[in-house]
Order: structure tokens, then sequence, then C-alpha cells
């Protein structure tokens, strides 16, 4: 059997990390910034999400000379202006916590009936010869409320993407992922890889 092919994901979030190796598709396997001596903080200092991905990947393929990918995702919310939108992660502090934020989010619309926004995903591949490209998905939906349920990550608690009446964290992985940002961006990342 041919030995799978590395990938490098700039990623130290595991819940992002357990979404992805899930959607991986053979003949490749998920290689991680651990592999190569990283473990800090991977930087993110773009005023966009393409911004972000672009910055991830092309840092893990400099430390390890691989096919190296990255994602950047952000909430973007109507009312808000696209708020959080690329400050999603750390919306509330540096601290990233994501129950931080979703208290910060819903006091910040409370009494607002608008509560349209969308999620949206921008990966970006830099391959073994250091060319880049990126891939975006999107799903468009609401904000609940209140949060409900109890996978998932981030603020998958109060979005409702559009024809469901489940917050993304009332599904199990595999059907957010048959309907989600990432896992569309990634459709498309995935299609280029493996046509």
């Amino acid at each position: 059997m041919p030995e799978s092919i590395p990938l490098v994901f700039a990623s130290m979030n595991p819940g992002k990390r357990a979404e992805i190796a899930a959607l991986l598709p053979g003949p490749f396997r998920l290689a991680t910034p651990e592999e190569f001596a990283w473990t800090g903080e991977l930087p993110e200092t773009g005023r966009t999400l393409e911004d972000n991905a672009l910055q991830k990947a092309r840092f893990l393929y400099e430390r390890s000379g691989l096919g190296s990918f990255a994602d950047d995702s952000g909430l973007e919310v109507d009312a808000l202006g696209g708020a959080p939108g690329v400050d999603s992660a750390h919306y509330a502090g540096p601290q990233r916590n994501a129950s931080d934020n979703i208290r910060l989010l819903l006091g910040q619309l409370k009494g607002n009936s608008t509560r349209t926004a969308r999620f949206k995903t921008v990966i970006a591949w830099v391959d073994a010869s250091g060319s880049a490209r990126t891939f975006e998905g999107v799903v468009e939906g609401r904000i609940l409320e209140v949060p409900r349920g109890h996978h998932g990550f981030g603020y998958d608690p109060v979005f409702v993407p559009a024809d469901s009446e489940r917050s993304f964290a009332e599904m199990s992985s595999e059907e957010k992922n048959a309907m989600s940002h990432r896992a569309r961006a990634f459709k498309a990342f995935w299609a280029f890889l493996h046509p």
C-alpha cells in the first residue's frame, strides 16, 4: 500500500483539527505544527480571513518544506456590521475564550430582531513549490438568543444554519460537516488537490 501524503495543517485548535481530519480523503494524512517542533501560537496579524489563512500556511510551509494549508473562519453578523468577522476568535479578548465571545455577542444583540449572520471560511494552500491559492466556503444562518447544544466549538451553540432549526452545537459532527462553511471550503480544496 502506498505511503500517505502528509499535508501540514496550520492550526493549534483541537476542535478544528478533528473536523478537518474527518473530512480528509485518501491518500492524504494530516500533519500538525508539533511535528515540525512548533507548539506556540501561529501568526494571525492580517485584517481579512484570507490574509490570516495565507500567513499561517506560509509560516508552516517555511518550517516544514511541505505543502501546508490553513484556514481562517469568522462569524459575520449583519446587525453588527459584519462583526466579529476576522476578530471572531478573540472577540472578547486575547484569551480566545468561546464562552466570553458568545456572551459578548449575545449582549450586543440583546433586543435586536435582526439576527441574520453567516459563517465564512477561507482556506489557503501553499504547495511544495511555495505557490499559494485560496478557497472559500459560506453558510448563511441566524443567531439564537441563548446557546443550545454541546457539540462543536466556538460560536456553534448560537448559530443555526438556514433551513435548519438546530444549532451547529446540536448536530453530530457528521451532520455539521455535511453543511458547514468549513466543509464547503474543504470540498473545493480537496477537489483541487485530488480531482
